[in-house]
């Protein structure tokens, strides 16, 4: 295959979108443009059309999980929640912890701390001019943002808004000023502290917005080009230069992997392949979703990649770093737990030749090994997988010149 050329079309961001849902739906109107098309959002477009329900299945979707349980728990519905097994294993106690505490009632249907749950409506603490301060809760820092943001978006609905101390360290930071940028589009006041975030009582307004594209998508493309003959580039549409997605920490990343960007016009990025670097060193707590693109190119590449932050790994689709440490060794490559958060990728003899690549259910997984298509044939298993986040993902490769075969798995 001679050098990649040409343009991919990214999807619109799954995380702005599923904020951006969540919070027209408390302000009661306003358009949204660009909505996502993965598999997550429409999920979270159709439940939320759906008022009368009293099972509400938000099936393997994090986001959707977590922001609908705040939303259904604070604004009152009686109803069922749950999602597919894999969603029953994984952990959603401190967020339910601390809707009790904020009024909602809320019992576990099967065991303890996870779902499904039975939301039986929510009586807030009343406003009155002796009890004018914040609603205060204290959160750990280093459970999913997702939880932290869930809170967030509520609470401007509440009687005296929300002060949340947070507790540790924080990950995924940068998602949580999403959450707050977003939110301040719609109306509400908010700030971050530091150690602390505020949201004001205040009725969120009616408002438009336009999604931008995903930067974690376009981890993909970084991938493709850091692996692909010299000579490559490809351009990428739809990408800000000022995000606030905490994913476009793969453009700084890449550019040690042999990646470089340049900003064009109309929102736009052109990719170019360079030298990397022999050795990076990446701490991954405000972009955990990157760590499997990082893991796969350092290993392909042979480049010794010591990788931190990666604590909320465990507890992603599936186990995303056994998963790594399964499927990399299919190849001659590594993730090695070197003790106290330190994970080391790299390989010995690195050598791409027919292996089948399993996904456990995880979209991320089928993506970050896809590029490995640039060095020999391989078979993704469970290629529809990809629908969670990036439906067009197989379509677009196929635009720059990867060659698939739907059946009985795509291979290259």
């Amino acid at each position: 295959m001679g050098p990649l050329r040409g343009s991919a079309q990214v999807p619109a961001s799954k995380s702005e979108s599923n904020r951006a849902l969540i919070i027209r739906a408390l302000a009661g109107g306003g358009t949204l443009h660009n909505l996502s098309d993965a598999n997550d959002t429409q999920l979270m477009q159709r439940l939320l059309q759906q008022p009368a329900a009293t099972i509400v299945d938000a099936e393997d979707a994090g986001t959707v999980m977590r922001f609908l349980t705040a939303y259904l728990a604070m604004t009152g519905r009686q109803v069922e929640l749950t999602g597919t097994a894999r969603m029953k294993e994984r952990p959603i106690r401190v967020l339910v912890d601390a809707l009790r505490e904020l009024g909602a009632r809320i019992e576990y249907l099967d065991q303890e701390g996870y779902p499904p749950l039975r939301l039986l409506g929510c009586t807030p603490q009343p406003a009155t001019e002796e009890t004018s301060n914040f609603t205060e809760l204290r959160v750990r820092g280093d459970i999913s943002s997702q939880y932290i943001s869930a809170l967030l978006m509520v609470g401007p609905t509440l009687p005296h808004g929300l002060r949340i101390w947070l507790e540790g360290k924080v990950g995924s930071r940068p998602y949580i000023r999403m959450t707050q940028a977003l939110m301040q589009h719609f109306g509400a006041q908010c700030r971050d502290l530091g150690e602390v975030l505020e949201v004001r009582p205040q009725a969120y307004q009616p408002t438009d917005y336009t999604v931008e594209g995903d930067w974690s998508a376009a981890s993909y493309w970084y991938a493709a080009v850091a692996l692909a003959p010299a000579g490559s580039h490809l351009t990428l549409p739809t990408l800000r230069r000022y995000s606030w997605q905490g994913d476009q920490a793969i453009v700084g990343i890449m550019a040690q992997l042999g990646v470089h960007t340049e900003y064009l016009a109309d929102e736009q990025v052109r990719l170019s392949k360079t030298t990397p670097a022999k050795e990076v060193m990446q701490d991954f707590t405000d972009c955990p979703d990157l760590a499997q693109t990082v893991a796969v190119v350092a290993a392909a590449l042979g480049i010794s990649v010591t990788m931190t932050g990666l604590e909320s790994l465990r507890i992603k689709e599936t186990d995303r770093i056994a998963a790594l440490q399964i499927e990399l060794a299919k190849f001659g490559g590594f993730l090695l737990d070197e003790g106290e958060g330190r994970f080391r990728a790299g390989s010995e003899g690195f050598r791409v030749a027919g292996q089948k690549v399993a996904t456990y259910h995880d979209h991320r997984m089928a993506m970050a090994f896809a590029p490995l298509a640039l060095l020999g044939s391989l078979a993704i298993e469970e290629p529809r997988v990809v629908r969670k986040s990036y439906p067009q993902f197989w379509r677009e490769l196929e635009k720059v010149g990867f060659v698939t075969d739907p059946a009985p798995a795509p291979m290259f």
